[in-house]
Parts: C-alpha cells; sequence; structure tokens
C-alpha cells in the first residue's frame, strides 16, 4: 500500500497531502538548525542575554481557567479544549526570569509535515519578531512564572494539536519535549462574530451547540411521536472519534478549517455507500449481521465503534444518520439540529412530480410505481455564513447524511440554503433542487389502461412537506418550521417560488384534471399495538345527482419509507351517496389480521379508491400504531459524583411472548450506554432492572431506555434529573 501511494503522489505533488490529525509518525526534531544552516554544524549552543540560557521546566495549559471562558467543560477528556477566534491562557515556568533580548516562542503543530503557509505550524512570537497567524501576549509575569494569552484566528483549522515552546539557542531553535499532556484541541467558535459559525442567541447556542440530548420526531404529520435520543458529543473518546472520521476521509489537513467543506466531507462519511464511512444503511427488514436501526438509543456507542474498528457499523436509517451526524458537528463546535420533514418526497426523475400509478380497477399498480412518499425523512441543519455564496443566504443550511443521490461523486447532500429553497433559488451549491423536490413536490395519480397508456385523474399539491419540524430551544416539543421552506401553499410568493425553481430545471406537473363534485376522506382513530382499528370512510356528494359509488379499501403495512411490507388485506364495498349528503362507512380491522405482520414496521396505510361514472376518487391515511412504555424510575440523591440508581421496568401487555429482547440504557453525563438480554419476555410478564451510576455532569440530565425485539420495535421511556451546578 505505502509503495503506489507514495508513487501517485509523483509529478502531482511536491510533497503527499497530510491527511491525518490523530495518527502519523513525524518526530518533531527537538534542535532544529535555522535555514541555511548545515546540520553538521548546527548547535544549541550560543550567547545567553543574562549568561544563563533559557530553558522551559514546565507547560501548564490552565485547563480550570480556559474550559469555563470556552464552554467546554463537560468534555470528558485529560486535555485541554477551545474556541477559535477567542483568547486562551498557557503559564509557562522557565529556569530563570525572562530578560530583554530572550528569542523564543510558542508553536502549535498539527498534521504531517506542518507548514506556516498551509495554517497547520502556527508560531505565536515573543521579542522583536513579528508575530504569526495566531496573536499572544504575555499576561503576567512573576519571576520564572510567566501566563501568555494566546489568540488562535477565527479561521484556523479545527482540530488537535501539539504544543511545544521554542527557544533561540547558537544557530538554531531549540524545542521542548514531546508532551501528549500538552496537547490542545482547537474547535469552530459560535460565540465568535469573525467564526462563519457564529450565533449570536445565546439560547441557541445552549441548544445547538451544548445540549447533549435530544429528541428526534418520527411518526406522521397528524400522528408526531418523540424518539429520544442521547448525543453524548462529550462524553469520553467522542471528540477522538470525530476527528478520526475526517482522518478517515482523507480530507487534506489544511482544508479543516473550512466550514463548507468539513460539514460536506462529514455528510458524506456518515454514511459506506461510497467512502467506508460511519454507518451502513439497511432498509430490507433483515439486520442478522448487525443491530436493527431501532434498536439505538443514541450516537455514542455507533462513533467509538467505528474509531475503534475503522469498520462502518450495521445498521442505520435515516433517523440514526441524521442523529450520529448532529453529535459530529456540535462535538466540532457547528451549531446544529435534526430536521423533520413530514410526506416526504423520494422521486426516481429528478422533477416536481410523485407519480403513483393505479390500475384499471382501482388497486395500486406496485410493480410499475417507482416513486415513493416517506412517512417521514430527518435530515441535519447547520447554521453557518456561506462565504462561497452572493449575500443573503448565510443561515440555516441543510445537509443530509442519508444516502440517497451523489453529490460531486459522493452520496451526501447539501449544505443547501434554506432560503434559497423557499425561494425556488436552486441554482446555488450544494444540492438545493433536491431538497426543494423533498418538500415541494406534486403528488399526481395515474390510472394505467389495460394497453400502459397513464391518466392523471388528481394531483395533490398540498401533501408532499406538509409538516417540517425540529425539537425546540430550551424545551422537548416540537417547533413547526415549515414556513422557513416553503410559503403558503398557493399563495403568491409560492407559485413565484415555483415558477423559478422551474427556470432551473425542476420539471413540475401541468396535467389538467377534470372538476369533480365529490370527495371521499378517511378517518382512523388512534390505536394501540394489539388493539383493533376504527376506521370511516366517508363520501360527500356536493351534486345534485344520487351517486353510486363501485370502491375498494387497501390494507398495507408499510416501512417508514412508503414501500409496502406487506399487503394484508382488500375490502371491495359499494356506497350510495344522496344528491348535497355525505355517506359514511365504518370498518373495523381486528388485531390478528395485521398483528403478524408488523415485524418491526409500526406503520399502516389505508388508501380507498373509488369510481362513479366517470368521476375518479381517491384518499389514503397512514397510522402510526403506538407503542408501550418503558418505566423509568430514578433514586437517590442527585448531586455531581454521588452514587444514584436508575430501574427500569416493562410488562409485555400482548397476548404472546416477546423472544429475542435486548434492553438498553444510555444518559449522557450520567451512565454509559448498557445493554442487557432476555430470551424470552412471556405474555403478561414484568421485568425490571437496576444499575446504579455517578453523574458526572450538572444541569436537566436524561436517562433513555429502549426494547427492542422483532415482534415489536421502538419501545422507549426516559426519565430526567436536575444535578445541581457546583457552588462558586
Amino acid at each position: 500500500m505505502t509503495g503506489p501511494a507514495a508513487e501517485t503522489q509523483t509529478g502531482r505533488y511536491s510533497k503527499p497531502v497530510p491527511t491525518s490529525n490523530l495518527s502519523y509518525t513525524d518526530n518533531v526534531p527537538e534542535f532544529e538548525p535555522f535555514e541555511g544552516v548545515a546540520e553538521s554544524e548546527a548547535t544549541p549552543r550560543g550567547f545567553a542575554p543574562d549568561g544563563v540560557a533559557l530553558d522551559v521546566q514546565n507547560i501548564n495549559m490552565c485547563q480550570d481557567i480556559n474550559k469555563p471562558k470556552h464552554y467546554t467543560t463537560d468534555y470528558n477528556t485529560p486535555n485541554l479544549v477551545v474556541r477559535r477566534g477567542r483568547e486562551f491562557v498557557m503559564r509557562v515556568t522557565f529556569n530563570r526570569p525572562l530578560v530583554v533580548g530572550d528569542d523564543f516562542h510558542i508553536e502549535f503543530q498539527i498534521g504531517s509535515d506542518p507548514s506556516p503557509n498551509k495554517g497547520s505550524l502556527v508560531m505565536v512570537n515573543f521579542g522583536n519578531r513579528v508575530n504569526g497567524l495566531w496573536s499572544g501576549q504575555i499576561l503576567e509575569s512573576q519571576g520564572q512564572c510567566v501566563t501568555f494569552g494566546i489568540t488562535p484566528t477565527a479561521n484556523a483549522i479545527v482540530g488537535k494539536f501539539q504544543v511545544y515552546v521554542a527557544i533561540s539557542r547558537g544557530n538554531g531553535m531549540q524545542r521542548t519535549k514531546r508532551d501528549a499532556a500538552t496537547d490542545m484541541y482547537l474547535l469552530f467558535n459560535a460565540w465568535c462574530p469573525e467564526d462563519h459559525v457564529f450565533l449570536p442567541d445565546e439560547a441557541e447556542r445552549q441548544e445547538y451547540v451544548l445540549n447533549d440530548e435530544g429528541v428526534i420526531y418520527q411518526g406522521s404529520s397528524d400522528s408526531v411521536t418523540e424518539r429520544p435520543w442521547t448525543y453524548g458529543q462529550f462524553e469520553r473518546g467522542i471528540l477522538d472519534a470525530c476527528i478520526f472520521v475526517l482522518d478517515a476521509s482523507q480530507m487534506p489537513i489544511y482544508d479543516r478549517g473550512n466550514i463548507v467543506k468539513v460539514v460536506r466531507v462529514g455528510s458524506a462519511m456518515m454514511n459506506s455507500q461510497d467512502d467506508n464511512g460511519v454507518m451502513v444503511g439497511n432498509w430490507s427488514n433483515d439486520y442478522s449481521m448487525g443491530k436493527p436501526p431501532t434498536s439505538w438509543t443514541g450516537s455514542t456507542k455507533i462513533l467509538l465503534q467505528y474509531a475503534n474498528t475503522g469498520v462502518p457499523v450495521c445498521f442505520a436509517q435515516c433517523w440514526v444518520f441524521a442523529g450520529v451526524f448532529n453529535t459530529f458537528l456540535r462535538c466540532l463546535g457547528i451549531p446544529a439540529r435534526v430536521i423533520t420533514n413530514y410526506n416526504s418526497a423520494h422521486d426516481n426523475t429528478g422533477n416536481l412530480k410523485t407519480d403513483l400509478i393505479f390500475n384499471a380497477d382501482g388497486t395500486p399498480d406496485r410493480r410499475n410505481t417507482r416513486d415513493s412518499i416517506w412517512n417521514y425523512h430527518c435530515w441535519n441543519e447547520v447554521i453557518i455564513k456561506r462565504s462561497d455564496l452572493p449575500p443573503g443566504l448565510d443561515g440555516w443550511q441543510v445537509v443530509d447524511a442519508t444516502p440517497q443521490e451523489t453529490s460531486d461523486g459522493y452520496f451526501r447532500c447539501g449544505p443547501a440554503p434554506v432560503i434559497a429553497i423557499k425561494e425556488g433559488q436552486l441554482c446555488y451549491p450544494f444540492d438545493c433542487g433536491f431538497v426543494f423536490a423533498e418538500v415541494n413536490s406534486d403528488v399526481v395519480f395515474l390510472k394505467r389502461d389495460k394497453y400502459g397508456n397513464l391518466t392523471p385523474f388528481k394531483v395533490d399539491k398540498t401533501y408532499i412537506g406538509e409538516k417540517i419540524c425540529t425539537k425546540a430551544v430550551g424545551s422537548q416539543q416540537a417547533m413547526n418550521i415549515t414556513d422557513t421552506y416553503k410559503f403558503p401553499e398557493g399563495s403568491t410568493e409560492d407559485e413565484a417560488s415555483m415558477a423559478r425553481a422551474e427556470e432551473y430545471g425542476c420539471e413540475r406537473d401541468h396535467s389538467e384534471t377534470p372538476d369533480t363534485n365529490m370527495t371521499v376522506t378517511i378517518s382512523v382513530e388512534p390505536c394501540d399495538i394489539g388493539q383493533d382499528m376504527q376506521l370511516t370512510v366517508t363520501f360527500k356528494n356536493n351534486s345534485n345527482i344520487l351517486r353510486t359509488v363501485q370502491a375498494h379499501l387497501d390494507c398495507d403495512i408499510i416501512f417508514y419509507t412508503g414501500v409496502v411490507a406487506s399487503h394484508f388485506k382488500d375490502i371491495p364495498f359499494n356506497a350510495t351517496v344522496l344528491p348535497y349528503q355525505s355517506y359514511s362507512v365504518p370498518f373495523k380491522i381486528p388485531a390478528y389480521e395485521y398483528q403478524d405482520q408488523l415485524s418491526s414496521q409500526t406503520c399502516v396505510r389505508f388508501m380507498v379508491t373509488a369510481q362513479s361514472g366517470n368521476i375518479h376518487l381517491l384518499d389514503f391515511k397512514v397510522v402510526e400504531l403506538q407503542t408501550p412504555s418503558v418505566k423509568v424510575m430514578l433514586s437517590g440523591e442527585p448531586q455531581l459524583n454521588q452514587e444514584m440508581a436508575v430501574k427500569v421496568e416493562f410488562t409485555n401487555i400482548f397476548s404472546f411472548p416477546l423472544r429475542g429482547v435486548t434492553l438498553s440504557l444510555e444518559g449522557a453525563g450520567l451512565i454509559a450506554p448498557k445493554t442487557k438480554y432476555y430470551r424470552e419476555i412471556a405474555s403478561q410478564t414484568t421485568i425490571s432492572w437496576q444499575e446504579v451510576f455517578t453523574p458526572r455532569l450538572p444541569g436537566l440530565r436524561r436517562i433513555t431506555a429502549l426494547i427492542d425485539c422483532q415482534e415489536v420495535r421502538q419501545v422507549s421511556g426516559f426519565a430526567e434529573v436536575s444535578i445541581p451546578y457546583p457552588a462558586r
């Protein structure tokens, strides 16, 4: 491997491009001759201003002072973590007090073969020399102990730096010995106005950078469900794991200060589709070679497993990609949040039409339908300044790690300015057209005759992107942000945005469908798994003619992607509707008809198609079946570093046993991920599990428990506890 890699560099680069931050073999010499001095003539001996050569006895990175000022106290690492664009202090103890004429600098190196002109070697000079990129000053000098203030630039490379003090000695520079304890992590800084991730609102910084617990919204647009997710960006090993992701991508070290490039690489590396990235996507319902996507409680186990093995982790779906990507972004200091788009269009032809095809008898034509509508799709937003684009396109940007389409050769998406999506300005990078279609497509319903000809009979312009939401700042509630992506349906602004999008190549639907004076709607009562389902089909006749309707009710278990997992019932029926009247037909779906078909899916779709003369009617409803909950109880005095206990209880309320059950437990700052396995939980049996833990971090904390097995998935519960902050 080494030979060919070195060979490919020849003629292209004068030296190999450094791409590794955590593992490289450069040995930094303790003595380095000045430029032009032959090594044979180099000597560390030279004139000392006061007769005693200056030497370094100790370097103190002053973590107790720096971490609170840089909002990095929560990082569980022995090394200093600071944010760029803000001064940090370090204390150096010399062998004697400084005197005029002492010539030295503090050196920060990142990656192999560091270079001053690439920003990977930074020298902060003291004395008469001109300073480098970063500024420095002596804050205090007490005898041999000197306190320095160092301010990295707001666009500095992000990652792990080695720190040295280098003193001019003879005809070269004498460095301190390599000391891993003085290594320093430098992050993006949402508190710095000059940093491209600057976020002016403190409450938003607390939420989008510092909150290590979250909620990811699932279900359907009219039945939103909450999934607790532990981001855990401050847990031990996670910061190194995020840097490892950049190393695994072979991203050049000197590009790692560029926020657009970092989020694009991160988006590509979260999936393993083409670059051996973090997670393997799997929507097949066969998870025998890994863990079901529904079984994860958070990001930490996934990132640590990937960093420790270098092998993609099995398996993930969209909310897992979004949750882990959110951890990656927040860990590096980038303000980020998880977004859920309900009724998300996934079109195979790159236009603004989602085509659903039906047979002549009204049944869905699954063989010829290629497009799909996901019940929901999760992606991320980051808030950044887009210096690569014209003014007005800063702010929230869509980034998506779920592998769907390639962007510049890799499965990734974004950053796409949300404001550009709303305005239909699809000419700006990256991938605005793809996101625009996800939230704005028209659903076109077509009848296919025996010759294969397709005739549109209904167009729904409001279903796609019906609701877009994210967790509210400082709350567990969902915040509807649909209006940041699109104007009100049918408004002048909306029409202008759609027309503009079409000018940029997104073809819209211009089908003319006949006006009908009759409608059909489906309503379904909320239902728990294992209960009979009650639904009603209502026809409304707005004409002065009596209508006889031939109808068909199609009942499917579907993946959340809209793909049919199991078709379990067909119900043909007729109805007669009087002029200007409504007529309702109730249906009862016994639990035994759908229960055995569910497997890992909890979504049922009912679709009614009907015909009365030349009038074609259609409506469908997706129902998210409600799962039982896990009971999580905490005991003990909530104090930092004081032992507490968590007890988890779950009762199998079903009439059948649950087999091969995993019970997972996790809480950022409280308890590391733990898992317990049960061979079988019999019907009406209660299990309990107790663990002790010691709170590491203060504030409002959460422990999440999750039950996962083949018979029922996404069964969870959580408990919150407020750990007091230590007295100052």
